[in-house]
């Protein structure tokens, strides 16, 4: 074969498979999301967030996540954080909350959201964010692995490190439904099919053990479901009878079959929406 015909052979294998490209100017925003298929960093300049004083019922979470970033963001030691429980409860809006009430006064402190999927490109991404001259929030939503995943070995790269250690300019908070990341039946199944079940299990449970702060988020109950409700309509000037909010509240729940904080919000966006006023 001539070196013409190798040449356009190389040239179609490069545009099928193009290099990762370079990455961004991070000044441009204050987060950034992380693309596979190619490899980028793509940035977000207005993050969906809500205020962090408008999560209700999570004081000690809020108050323990806040502080370790803060640290974090001026230079101190930090630890990575997994946000566990049940669902609703703003595990993903306090990781957002926190970094929205720290980005003003500490601009260098850059969000970035990684999928799960892609966890086995986080080497890669590490990469990025070491040479950079920020701080990252390596951010991963609704983490959990099944029996036959491996993607948690990948994880392993962000806590521990490896050779090379994980960067000092990166911490990384997760939130999942499960606090060692993995099914209570596929714990149980490993143990009883194993032949030594203890380690069977070990190195996926000890996963979560990785993590420096657990942080627990438990249902609301009713009277916690109502503040957040009530906090909701004096931010955005909702005005309505206590008992007219509390009992349509109250009926939006039942109808839901349960209470949580994203239940609180979807209330209070037809309430808003009912009374002609619009959400930021």
């Amino acid at each position: 074969m001539d070196e013409t015909a190798l040449n356009r052979i190389a040239e179609a294998l490069e545009r099928m498979s193009p290099a990762p490209l370079a990455a961004p100017d991070f000044s441009t925003a204050p987060a950034f999301v992380w693309h596979v298929a190619p490899e980028r960093l793509t940035p977000v300049s207005q993050v969906n967030r809500v205020a962090l004083d408008l999560l209700v019922g999570i004081d000690r979470a809020r108050d323990t996540l806040l502080e370790n970033t803060r640290r974090f963001a001026q230079g101190f030691a930090a630890n990575n954080a997994l946000l566990w429980g049940a669902r609703g409860m703003g595990k993903s809006s306090l990781v957002k909350a926190v970094h929205g009430a720290l980005n003003a006064d500490h601009p260098d402190l850059k969000l970035v959201e990684l999928q799960r999927e892609d966890l086995p490109t986080v080497a890669r991404l590490l990469n990025h964010l070491r040479s950079a001259p920020c701080r990252f929030i390596l951010y991963c939503d609704d983490l959990s692995f099944s029996h036959d995943d491996q993607h948690y070995k990948s994880l392993k790269a962000v806590l521990d490190g490896g050779v090379e250690g994980r960067p000092e300019n990166v911490v990384f908070y997760a939130t999942s439904n499960r606090r060692h990341l993995m099914p209570r039946d596929m714990i149980e199944n490993e143990r009883s099919s194993a032949i030594n079940p203890s380690e069977a299990v070990e190195e996926k449970v000890s996963l979560s053990d990785r993590f420096g702060l657990w942080l627990g988020f438990h249902a609301c109950d009713q009277d916690e479901y109502l503040s957040m409700i009530q906090g909701y309509c004096t931010a955005y000037g909702v005005e309505i009878a206590a008992e007219d909010l509390r009992a349509e509240a109250i009926e939006w729940q039942a109808t839901r079959g349960s209470r949580s904080g994203r239940v609180a919000w979807q209330f209070f966006t037809d309430l808003a929406g009912r009374h002609g006023v619009t959400i930021a």
